[in-house]
């Protein structure tokens, strides 16, 4: 996730682009730069780092001029560095892009460019757009860009600049967001509202495969095959701090409710056309040394621990390698067994967690391979490992993790069916399967956000306990832990997760009259045991709320006071649905509760202490 901004007026744009960029901030903060039309012709500048580096250099070197766009970087393609800081060029320098997004089959038309004689200096895929765009361009930069777009394969939101029509500044939108911003004498782009919400409240939201032509005096909408559009004006009567949250009350809820698009953005380049297996061109690791893995550990922290315990049922289940897990802070002090053929996989959503930094060198002084499974491109922990898998789920804001945890899910699925391939584990049908229901679960998790007034009135009613319990049996049991987590960082209730089988080893004793238990009932082999164990705990009194499968709800309000139901999917993915109903649950029974849902007493985003 990107930030764009674009301005064409009368004004001195350099302002205007930079106080755009600050409102974007959030979404990317490892780099930005502006592109300007100044007296000496298209002129750009770019740092690396936050944003407040980019205003110190501009301040000895403004580029003065009315025409410019802007980016602030969350980085995908290629550490954060100035060379690859947005906005790119081409060679001659006279055609400039900022993209949010990803290009899919880059590498392909970065090879048809170079055989043309074009020469590239960055890691990224958006370099590619701006000589794609150069190389179509015969004197109309509408047209360019309409026959670029359709040789570009992913997701993008553009701004494009040329030297050769200063009057234009051309915006595209294909599965990223972008805005358009109408002023008098004066027009803007922008990925989020807040980034023009100063200088206008009447905009036009592009929809996927529209684009915009602005000119200083009004704005000309179309589809990118070239067809005329018009939409009505968005007037927007939020105020700036809403606006931040795209409308929600707090930035966790509005993470919630991003995880579908994160879903498709971290499959999205990964999974082959035809669908039958996964493209993971990130990894340096060969066949043979995947041939030669006899064991995985997988190493972290808090919330990125649980969702290292799916990963490790989902490798084993799926690559058939054994795995073992371990909290981080306890790694290296266990004295772990790593031998030559053993894969160490760590999990940070920040890449700078300290104790999962403190493994991984544990690891690498033993002679492991390190995989992380990071959300951030440039972090420690990205680039001391051996291979990255980046989650794409953008930067997230609430110290509470949502989005970023099940964007690990996601990796760990992909990761398990590359292995599987390699390793010959599963048939090319049976991937082809998991792929595919894969594809569903951004549509599976809209459904279930739409429920969202239903979990919270439970949410509501379970804030007036002072304790509760999660259970689970197989892979619902770390969806179970994860639960009780994100429960006790916002709402402050004493929460604690047990396998549904463990019950009757001790705590059936502290199950009493009215206590509310949430029971995940999702593992259909497991059905009948855990609804046995449901029972146990009613038999004491308590209160229990079902997490289940749609198709199975006559059998389970048999078991259980009050059934969510969650759309069926193959056992081995349900963790990336059930958890859903189980963070709103989380945030619902905060705001009840009147606490600070984004900023929880006592927690920090990242933990950069031991």
């Amino acid at each position: 996730m990107c930030g764009i901004v674009g301005y064409i007026g009368k004004r001195d744009s350099q302002a205007i682009l930079i106080e755009g960029l600050k409102k974007l901030e959030y979404r990317g903060y490892d780099s930005a730069g502006i592109a300007v039309f100044t007296d000496n012709g298209l002129e750009v500048s770019k740092a690396k780092g936050r944003l407040a580096n980019l205003e110190g250099k501009l301040q000895g070197e403004p580029l003065h001029g009315s025409v410019g766009i802007g980016h602030t970087r969350w980085a995908t393609h290629g550490k954060p560095s100035d060379v690859n800081s947005h906005p790119h060029t081409d060679n001659s320098a006279k055609f400039s892009v900022v993209h949010n997004g990803i290009i899919e089959n880059y590498l392909d038309l970065k090879d048809e460019l170079i055989a043309k004689g074009h020469v590239f200096v960055s890691e990224t895929d958006t370099e590619v757009i701006s000589h794609l765009v150069a190389d179509e361009y015969d004197g109309n930069i509408i047209e360019a860009v309409q026959r670029t777009v359709k040789r570009m394969r992913g997701a993008f939101a553009l701004g494009v600049l040329t030297e050769f029509e200063p009057e234009k500044l051309v915006a595209v939108r294909f599965a990223s967001p972008l805005v358009i911003g109408v002023g008098k004498g004066e027009n803007f782009i922008g990925s989020d509202i807040p980034a023009i919400l100063e200088h206008t409240r009447d905009v036009y939201i592009l929809d996927d495969g529209e684009m915009a032509i602005l000119t200083r005096d009004g704005v000309e909408l179309m589809t990118t095959e070239g067809d005329a559009i018009s939409k009505e004006i968005f007037h927007v009567d939020w105020d700036l701090v809403t606006a931040e949250k795209a409308g929600f009350d707090h930035f966790m809820l509005k993470e919630i409710y991003e995880q579908p698009k994160a879903y498709r953005d971290t499959m999205l380049g990964r999974v082959a056309d035809d669908g039958k297996s996964v493209q993971l061109s990130e990894l340096t690791m060969t066949k043979d040394y995947i041939n030669s893995i006899r064991k995985v550990h997988i190493v972290a922290c808090g919330t990125a621990y649980h969702a290292g315990l799916v990963g490790k049922t989902v490798i084993e289940s799926i690559a058939r390698i054994p795995v073992e897990t371990d909290v981080a802070s306890e790694y290296r002090y266990r004295s772990p067994i790593i031998t030559p053929d053993t894969l160490v996989i760590v999990v940070s959503q920040s890449g700078e967690t300290a104790d999962t930094l403190a493994a991984l060198r544990e690891a690498k002084r033993n002679g492991a391979r390190v995989l992380a499974i990071t959300n951030v491109v440039g972090s420690s922990i990205a680039r001391e490992a051996d291979d990255v898998l980046v989650t794409l789920a953008g930067p997230e804001i609430a110290v509470a993790s949502t989005k970023a945890y099940t964007s690990q899910l996601v990796v760990f699925y992909l990761l398990s069916l590359y292995f599987a391939d390699t390793l010959g584990t599963k048939n090319t049908a049976e991937v082809s399967e998991i792929l595919a229901a894969m594809q569903e679960l951004p549509e599976q998790v809209e459904s279930i956000l739409e429920q969202a007034l239903v979990l919270r009135d439970i949410a509501e009613s379970i804030s007036s306990h002072p304790s509760l319990f999660f259970i689970g049996r197989g892979i619902d049991y770390p969806v179970a832990l994860e639960g009780s987590l994100k429960l006790k960082e916002i709402s402050y209730i004493h929460s604690e997760a047990y396998p549904a089988g463990e019950l009757k080893h001790g705590t059936l004793a502290l199950i009493e009259e009215g206590v509310p238990v949430i029971a995940l009932v999702t593992q259909e082999e497991l059905y009948e045991k855990t609804l046995s164990n449901i029972k146990e705990v009613k038999a004491r009194g308590a209160n229990v709320l079902g997490i289940g499968n749609v198709g199975y709800e006559e059998e389970a309000n048999k078991s259980v006071d009050t059934l969510f139901s969650i759309p069926r999917t193959l056992p081995i993915l349900t963790p990336a649905l059930s958890v859903v109903p189980l963070q709103l649950i989380s945030y619902y029974a905060s705001l009840a509760l009147g606490h600070d849902v984004d900023k929880p007493r006592n927690l920090a985003k990242s933990v950069t202490v031991e």
